[in-house]
This record gives structure tokens, C-alpha cells and sequence, in this order.
């Protein structure tokens, strides 16, 4: 699995690419320079059960770590990664 990232400034999206198909992404919007909202994650039926869905916000996280910046987990699903996942508290936005 790839995951690719795109971003136009304001918004941008995770997306996770299995020989060639997308399946799944999360999108997220800026929330000034240090911080960005997770506002959906979506996994396409095919490759559900996969842990598609948990890799895409692990990336989030990653991106965020690497950045010094902080998630704010509004999506329903991102919002369990977080709640379920302590040791990603350092980039959860209070």
C-alpha cells in the first residue's frame, strides 16, 4: 500500500493506493499554520477490514510530527484512532 498526500494550502487529503486503486482517504482542513482538522475518512468497500482506515490517520500523525503541528480529530473515525491510541496524544490539539 501507498499512501500520497495533497494539499492546496486550505485543504488537502490522505490517500491510501493498493496496486493501483484507491482505496481509502481522509480528508482534512487548515486551522491556521500550526494545526489542521480531520473531517473525514472513508474506506472503500473492497478494502475495508484492512486497517486502511488506521493507516491513513497514522500518516496524518506522522506528517504532523514532522511538521510540529497538531490534529484536531473531528471525523468520527479519527476521532476513535485517537481516543483508543495514547501514544499519538503528543499531536492531539486540546
Amino acid at each position: 500500500m501507498e499512501i500520497q498526500r495533497d494539499d492546496n494550502g486550505k485543504k488537502g487529503q490522505f490517500s491510501a493506493w493498493v496496486d493501483g486503486e484507491e482505496a481509502g482517504l481522509m480528508t482534512y482542513t487548515w486551522a491556521g499554520d500550526h494545526k489542521f482538522i480531520i473531517d473525514h475518512t472513508e474506506v472503500k468497500p473492497d478494502f475495508s477490514g484492512k486497517g486502511i482506515g488506521k493507516q491513513l490517520v497514522m500518516a496524518a500523525v506522522a506528517f504532523a510530527r514532522e511538521n510540529n503541528l497538531k490534529i484536531l480529530p473531528l471525523c468520527p473515525y479519527a476521532k476513535q484512532v485517537f481516543e483508543r491510541t495514547p501514544d499519538i496524544q503528543d499531536v492531539r490539539y486540546r
